[in-house]
């Protein structure tokens, strides 16, 4: 049964449920019609039916001076704070089962800085040319404003206004199919945004007075109603709209991975055998016991990210010290192992242990990447990888990153060499809008670059809308070139790499200097797979003699790659 929104009961009469266990009375109020006092139920639930149909207008009233919308809205008119709407989308197409996940490529994108659900629709031929399989919507959820970075959401299961419509969304599925591509949702299930969660004011066990995380209350999942909210939503994006897995972002923040396995369980029951869905996290945590089969496909491998970014750039602020020391041997057992910490104390969080062992895991389990909405949007100034490092190690590491078996991610604008920044932006307004941005600024204090009110004085206004035409993708003016190294590499991938995914496995790896690695694999199809790094400036021994399949530089030469197929 189906707990949250609303449910068309027959033609023309539908079912309002609210879980609102603070309160004693709630009112249905539907646009040009008579209020309807809801039935009080069993566990604080209300009900009521009505006449109504899709395009209908409605909110709950709490009492005289306050009316919010449905918490599960499928559709939103005038904003977050406005009226709910009835929404009925087609069933999709039955014809697509989608993509084996050894197959994957994902381009992670921001549809509001792509121009909407229209503007992403508007770029899948190109990306499915590059040779991408899979687009990544970062959060499109009904947010407060008309721009948000993406992690604001309140209404999750209403698309955000200012993207487009539900029925828009849908197309953007359909046309993602018809070029061949998967297409995966980034879901919240951790937090709400700041501004238009009212679930406080009437449903305030759905959380956790006494548990906190950055952003208030944890959320209580462990209560049969939350559990079915969050499920309810996971099963929407992917029965309704049609798309072919979720990430679920920040998990660790969760803190319940009873509530993770039971999703994981009810998601895949509901399915069924006859569609490739794929389920993938973010886990700080570094816990392998998430990724065994018949739970979640795939881990964000930070480890990778954070370790490289080490390497190619130096730095050493903050998270960067868990990797700093002997980064190359971190590396090394990235690419054999998977995660890098695997129970070890972390220096940046005070010593506390992080990770378990991982070996076991194939390397399909981690999702590498050299960037993401994290990582970039995370700085200061929004600086992207390409803007801290020389172009022939970012080349190096863009081959790695796609020719290695674990699964590869790229952000949008890699592909065109962009420098523009990916900033934190927002719309928000008046006193919360002043704590946004001055919490912003504090969060830097503690960087020796902006220890100075004047330096983080400087950090771009969340708020300001040049924040986000700033953010916009751009192009650099050797974008062809950047283009046509991952369509290559890509294709080499598609050719060598993928065929052997399936049973695939690490031989070993090792670190030849102290910016240096090389590893090797066994492919499922009984091939080795040998690749050579060096980012340092200093040549190396070639691992093999033989011409490599693909190689930025000379094998082993300075701010070099390459990589070789060897038959068993």
């Amino acid at each position: 049964m189906t707990l949250w929104g609303p449910v068309e009961l027959e033609e023309g009469r539908w079912r309002f449920r609210l879980w609102a266990p603070d309160r004693d009375a709630v009112t249905l109020e539907i646009e040009d019609a008579a209020p309807i006092a809801m039935a009080a139920q069993a566990d604080g639930w209300f009900l009521a039916e009505a006449p109504a149909g899709p395009g209908t207008r409605y909110r709950f009233r709490l009492d005289p001076e306050r009316a919010v919308p449905d918490p599960a809205s499928r559709r939103q008119s005038g904003g977050v704070h406005g009226w709910s709407v009835i929404t009925a989308l087609d069933p999709p197409a039955e014809n697509w089962r989608g993509r084996p996940w050894t197959e994957t490529v994902i381009y992670e994108i921001h549809a509001g800085l792509a121009g909407g659900f229209a503007g992403v629709r508007a770029r899948l031929p190109e990306l499915a040319e590059l040779g991408v399989t899979a687009i990544e919507l970062m959060p499109v959820n009904a947010f407060s404003g008309a721009r948000n970075w993406g992690y604001d959401g309140v209404l999750p299961f209403a698309p955000a206004e200012a993207y487009g419509s539900p029925e828009d969304l849908r197309a953007l599925v359909d046309a993602a199919h018809g070029h061949g591509l998967m297409i995966f949702m980034d879901v919240v299930y951790n937090h709400f945004g700041p501004d238009g969660n009212y679930l406080g004011a009437y449903a305030s066990p759905f959380f956790h007075a006494e548990r906190h995380t950055p952003w208030g209350g944890a959320v209580a999942v462990e209560r049969p109603p939350v559990a079915a909210f969050f499920r309810e939503n996971a099963l929407m994006w992917l029965n309704d709209y049609g798309f072919d897995g979720l990430r679920f972002d920040a998990v660790h923040a969760i803190g319940d991975d009873r509530f993770l396995d039971w999703l994981a369980g009810e998601i895949r029951s509901a399915i069924g055998p006859q569609r490739h869905v794929h389920l993938m996290l973010e886990n700080e945590r570094n816990d392998p016991d998430r990724l065994m089969p018949g739970r979640y496909d795939a881990q964000w491998n930070d480890d990778f990210h954070n370790v490289l970014h080490v390497l190619l750039t130096g730095e050493r602020d903050a998270y960067y010290a868990d990797f700093a020391r002997q980064p190359a041997e971190k590396l090394a057992r990235c690419l054999e192992q998977g995660f890098i910490y695997q129970g070890e104390a972390s220096p940046h969080q005070q010593g506390r242990t992080r990770g378990a062992p991982s070996m076991h895991l194939p390397p399909t389990a981690f999702i590498a990447f050299l960037q993401n909405h994290d990582q970039v949007g995370n700085r200061a100034m929004g600086e992207r990888i390409i803007d801290l490092t020389d172009p022939a190690r970012l080349r190096a590491a863009t081959a790695l990153l796609l020719l290695m078996p674990q699964i590869p991610m790229l952000f949008m604008g890699e592909e065109v060499g962009a420098h523009s920044p990916f900033l934190f932006f927002t719309d928000f307004h008046d006193e919360l809008a002043d704590a946004v941005r001055e919490g912003r600024r504090r969060e830097f204090a503690g960087f020796a670059s902006f220890s100075s009110a004047e330096a983080r004085a400087r950090i771009p206004d969340p708020n300001a809308l040049e924040t986000f035409g700033q953010s916009r993708i751009a192009a650099g003016e050797d974008a062809e070139e950047w283009r046509a190294l991952y369509r290559n590499l890509l294709a080499l991938r598609h050719a060598y790499v993928v065929p052997g995914l399936e049973g695939c496995r690490a031989i070993g790896a090792r670190a030849l200097s102290p910016n240096c690695v090389s590893a090797r694999w066994r492919l499922g199809t009984g091939r080795h797979l040998s690749i050579l790094l060096n980012l340092g400036d200093a040549p190396v021994d070639p691992i093999l003699a033989d011409p490599p399949l693909f190689a930025t530089n000379s094998p082993g030469a300075p701010a070099s790659f390459a990589a070789w197929i060897e038959e068993p």
